[in-house]
């Protein structure tokens, strides 16, 4: 019975927060779904603690909740990103970089989606046949291979765009001139 008007209480609480929460974890987050995860997290632990919680400081105690929220959400972003690096170090020696691109090309090849960027390097970069990029896309090997045939022409239209070519012209006359 007493779980009413916990509940009770909970709702009361996040009516008259969960906006406000939401607006400071968006003010000091990188990514929008970063900030809802907070708010969640906060709210979960608010359900958790529902009776511990001060009847005149419920908001002040739940951005103090948010604020230790953020932290944690902190530190561990900066743990995943720490292990991320010693990996990429560690396997350097079993892997092989990015091949060294001229800046025309690579300017080219940002220019294009990201979808277009990511079946070009499989295929290129990694070495993966139309059916193996079929089953790393989640697609039938006819339309792996009509995106990469796609890609392909987009990725030459780009080589060829006028921007590109005048921009590679400036840098190549440069080059001659110092």
């Amino acid at each position: 019975m007493a779980r009413a008007p916990s509940a009770a209480r909970f709702e009361t609480l996040y009516r008259a927060c969960y906006q406000d929460l939401l607006g400071y974890a968006l003010r000091r987050v990188e990514r929008p779904e970063s900030a809802a995860d907070v708010v969640a997290d906060t709210f979960l632990i608010a359900w958790r603690r529902i009776d511990e919680i001060p009847d005149s400081q419920a908001r002040p105690w739940l951005f103090g909740v948010a604020r230790n929220v953020m932290a944690n959400h902190q530190r561990a972003d900066r743990r995943r990103a720490d292990l991320g690096a010693r990996l990429r170090q560690e396997l350097t020696g079993a892997t092989t970089a990015e091949p060294a691109v001229p800046p025309e090309i690579a300017h080219a090849f940002r220019a294009l989606p990201e979808g277009d960027q990511e079946v070009l390097r499989l295929v290129a970069w990694e070495g993966l046949t139309a059916d193996d990029l079929a089953v790393a896309l989640g697609c039938s090997v006819n339309a792996a291979r009509i995106r990469l045939h796609r890609a392909r022409r987009r990725f030459a239209e780009a080589l060829r765009s006028p921007s590109l070519t005048s921009r590679s012209l400036t840098s190549h006359d440069r080059s001659h001139r110092d």
